[in-house]
């Protein structure tokens, strides 16, 4: 019998352009007197962009312009970034790591893309059990559902929530409490994930989208994967109440245009500058299937302003008014979900199962609203971040802020913060008490210094 031959395939195929052409990646502080310069050169590769801002906003960077361009195959980026303090990036383990992630052996690994300490967006969270749910939201769900957990004995070890036009997604990291390790008991996990959906069931009655609940055994980076079940969800089509920035004539403005001469679409975003905002819309604009080619972005003050030369994948420009408004209407979904005005409350105590439950029931019975929320753990610390409003969705009285202090503040360490639009800040004179946009979604350094050794 002859023998046959099959042709040879060296499984490293895929990775033969990046070896012949390895990506760089340099660190440059003595350039720019106010921030240091990231530079990035690498073969093109879809999602390259979002991967790099990806990298950079995990580490709690400030990114204050960058210049983007991946014409011909090729990738170059220069982005100019400062810390949570302002200041040049000289931290050697954050240079290190920057430079490892992006640089030559950046494809060697695929565990390497996730910042040590920061798996899924927070801090390392060991095995875990991963519960994401969607639905309408109502006052005291989040209050329901970690109720349902601690009641069945799951310890969340970390869980982040975002609210937006009526609609929460929240993706939650449990495990065992007795074992601390991931939960894989089919009939457990089913009962847990009947419970959920009862509780879920009742906000659906008005409501023709239904309430979702989904169990995962791995990781995943949180900030993305809500924005995803959010843009499935299809919370863009709802009208945004304008309060806080929008009613002031801060809100987003975003233009979709055509450029002759390149065969793109222009996209131009201007609103008040935040963190991740650059995040938010590549992340968007990737999950949307265009791919940007050359990208202008810089920050004035308060003030952001961004534009992006894309085509869909597909290699279709934005040619229909209604594929311009769809674009316009998610891209300003993608920028208010993680805007949230009021009160914060920083919470750190010992982590114990039903802490989340306990804090969110006291939260309800103040008749508070989480917007959006943000819980990991560290070593024995757990570490809460509430933005809260009032059931009416106002702001919050302060008498109620010390009451809050009154009887939460003797076990645990409570800090409170107001967060009102910059602008108006300003014109009420209010400086001093913790105004502005927050920095970043949510950052535990200063917090935690005073806990660990």
């Amino acid at each position: 019998m002859a023998k046959v031959y099959w042709p040879y395939f060296d499984p490293e195929y895929e990775n033969l352009s990046t070896r012949i052409n390895p990506p760089s990646v340099s660190i440059d502080n003595t350039s720019c007197k106010e921030c240091t310069l990231v530079k990035v050169d690498s073969m093109n590769k879809p999602g390259i962009l979002l991967e790099v801002v990806q990298v950079l906003t995990d580490l709690d960077l400030t990114i204050s312009k960058a210049y983007i361009s991946s014409d011909g195959g090729w990738f170059m980026d220069v982005f100019h970034v400062t810390d949570q303090q302002g200041n040049k990036v000289t931290d050697s383990k954050t240079i290190d790591y920057i430079e490892k992630v992006l640089g030559p052996k950046s494809h060697a690994s695929a565990s390497q893309n996730t910042w040590p300490g920061k798996r899924v967006g927070v801090h390392s969270l060991g095995e875990h059990t991963s519960i994401e749910i969607i639905a309408r939201d109502r006052p005291g769900l989040l209050s329901e559902i970690s109720a349902v957990l601690a009641d069945l004995h799951f310890n969340v070890v970390a869980a982040e929530a975002w609210t937006h036009n009526r609609r929460i997604a929240c993706v939650l990291y449990v495990n065992d409490n007795e074992t601390s390790r991931a939960v894989d008991d089919p009939e457990r996990l089913s009962a847990m994930e009947e419970q959920l959906n009862l509780v879920l069931r009742g906000c659906e009655q008005e409501d023709e989208k239904v309430a979702r609940t989904s169990l995962s055994i791995g990781s995943t980076h949180v900030d993305r994967r809500l924005h995803q079940m959010l843009f499935a969800d299809r919370d863009y089509e709802a009208v945004t109440k304008l309060d806080g920035s929008a009613s002031l004539g801060l809100g987003p403005k975003i233009t979709v245009e055509h450029c002759e001469e390149k065969g793109y679409s222009v996209i131009s975003v201007s609103c008040e500058d935040r963190a991740k905002l650059m995040f938010d819309i590549v992340c968007t604009l990737t999950d949307m299937q265009y791919i940007v080619f050359h990208a202008t972005i810089s920050s004035n003050g308060p003030h952001a302003s961004q534009e992006y030369f894309i085509r869909h994948k597909d290699g279709c420009t934005l040619d229909s008014e209604g594929e311009k408004e769809r674009v316009i209407k998610c891209l300003e979904a993608a920028i208010h979900r993680r805007v949230s005005e009021g009160w914060s409350l920083e919470l750190c105590a010992k982590d114990r199962v039903g802490l989340l439950s306990e804090v969110t029931r006291i939260l309800r019975e103040h008749g508070l609203s989480v917007t959006r929320a943000g819980v990991t753990t560290v070593g024995e610390q757990a570490v809460n971040v509430f933005y809260v409003r009032d059931a009416s969705g106002n702001p919050v009285d302060v008498k109620t802020i010390e009451a809050l202090r009154g009887e939460i503040g003797h076990s645990m360490m409570i800090n409170f913060k107001n967060k009102v639009p910059s602008r108006r800040w300003k014109e009420e004179g209010q400086a001093g008490t913790g105004g502005g946009w927050a920095k970043t979604s949510f950052f535990f350094g200063n917090l935690l210094e005073k806990f660990l050794p």
